[in-house]
């Protein structure tokens, strides 16, 4: 019997030359489109964050304003200064 010999795989170094990105289909117009459209998403995020904190600071304060002495006596204690 005869020993099959293993045939070797040709390399394809033609289909990475010609690998076309999105980026290169897409028309100029279009691409800056999306990426402005993702700028603008990325601030709208950014001010709800922003909005988010100062709402949380808000509500940390009102819920500070409407406690007792005693309440506040026992969160803070003796962490203030003598005078």
């Amino acid at each position: 019997m005869a020993k099959k010999k293993p045939q070797k795989q040709a390399a394809q170094p033609k289909a990475e030359k010609e690998a076309v990105t999105l980026a290169d289909q897409l028309g100029g117009d279009v691409l800056a489109k999306l990426k402005q459209a993702k700028q603008s998403l990325a601030q709208e995020a950014q001010q709800q964050e922003e909005e988010r904190q100062a709402k949380l600071a808000f509500e940390r304060k009102q819920r500070e304003k409407n406690m007792s002495f005693e309440e506040l006596l026992n969160t803070y204690g003796d962490k203030g200064s003598k005078y």
